[in-house]
């Protein structure tokens, strides 16, 4: 059961979604980023997705280079501040550190990240420019972290570009599908806003593109597209019931309330079915959002789940039921979930099976 009571005011919401990683102050950042031993073969370099020199960029701050420090990152990792806030640092380059294997807290790499990449958006210290101009024009579709990374490398290269995104805002998943206790709306914007100023990144807003005649215009008016679309909505999983009122997909949840905060009326009861990342942000904020009862479902075993451990271990913390090897056939209510009815599960032979006469109902 959770124990956060329901957010009435953006104050409550803030308490209630604390930040997992704030913000060094620099006596913490210069004592973390002493601990680096600047490693020959750097497995956190080799474990980073965007290949970062994260020792050098931590050897940086320590020697008080900060302005130098941010460069390094965001040549590698154009949205290098909300990475390194939302990245499962655990995962990647903190759970490669050679401190994990001396049974040592790994130099903590996220944090150090969003220290020097903070420093630089607070400061507006002019890192880039735009390169001559080419007399090109792309366009691109989407402005989410491929489009933006895309839009950064064109804007060194001396091509204009042109963002078209179909939201009212820009920055896609980083601002719309991130749990808002890893990252604030004020911080997405605000890196946003730097790299617009420092690269003269060209948005268009509310300017869905959706057919083939937009895109022939596309073709016609630029050199070359770029298609940055993102995932999309939630899949449906095809339950009878699903079209019920208040059955959401994850990610729309998510997005609603990283938009609304406090404003949005979560319920007494909230079931979420899913074992991934997604169902565990869905899940802890629902909790976090002041629901009695929030119920974790998946059909597979918990050593199943797709989710990061560290994911499921915050979910519970934050007072989620989880509930294994429970597969949903139904939605139950008239018009308006009241509950769902799910079937007990087990693994045979490799195989996902129902056990017969098993069926159970959760109300929500």
């Amino acid at each position: 059961m959770s124990e956060y009571k329901r957010p009435l005011s953006e104050s409550d919401f803030e308490n209630n979604f604390t930040q997992k990683k704030p913000l060094m102050n620099p006596t913490e950042a210069h004592f973390e980023s002493s601990k680096c031993l600047f490693c020959y073969d750097a497995p956190c370099i080799k474990a980073c997705p965007t290949e970062i020199d994260i020792p050098l960029f931590i050897k940086q701050i320590n020697s008080g280079n900060l302005t130098g420090s941010a460069k390094t990152i965001f040549e590698s990792n154009w949205l290098g501040n909300a990475c390194g806030k939302i990245c499962p640092t655990g995962e990647l380059c903190e759970g490669a550190c050679v401190f994990n294997h001396q049974d040592l807290p790994p130099i903590q790499i996220g944090r150090l990240q969003n220290f020097a990449t903070s420093d630089a958006i607070q400061k507006d210290k002019k890192l880039f420019t735009p390169g001559k101009d080419n007399g090109r024009k792309v366009a691109i579709v989407g402005a989410g972290p491929a489009g933006i990374a895309c839009a950064g490398e064109l804007r060194t290269m001396g091509f204009a570009v042109d963002i078209y995104e179909a939201k009212s805002k820009p920055s896609g998943l980083t601002l719309h599908g991130i749990a808002a206790y890893k990252i604030t709306n004020q911080e997405v914007e605000d890196e946003l806003n730097y790299l617009q100023k420092q690269l003269g990144l060209n948005f268009i807003c509310d300017h869905k593109i959706e057919s083939k005649e937009q895109i022939a215009k596309l073709e016609s008016d630029y050199d070359a597209i770029f298609l940055g679309v993102g995932i999309g909505a939630t899949a449906q999983i095809g339950l009878p019931g699903e079209d019920k009122s208040n059955v959401v997909g994850a990610v729309e949840f998510i997005e609603e309330l990283r938009m609304n905060h406090h404003n949005l009326k979560v319920p007494n009861r909230v079931i979420v079915i899913g074992g991934g990342n997604t169902a565990m942000d869905a899940a802890s904020q629902s909790a976090r959002m002041g629901a009695q009862s929030v119920v974790l479902a998946y059909r597979r075993a918990k050593e199943s789940m797709g989710a990061y451990g560290f994911e499921y271990k915050l979910a519970i913390s934050a007072g989620v039921d989880s509930l294994f090897n429970a597969q949903p056939i139904e939605i139950l209510g008239n018009g308006k979930a009241m509950g769902v009815k799910f079937i007990k599960t087990e693994q045979t032979d490799g195989k996902l099976q129902n056990i017969e006469g098993s069926e159970f109902i959760v109300e929500a």
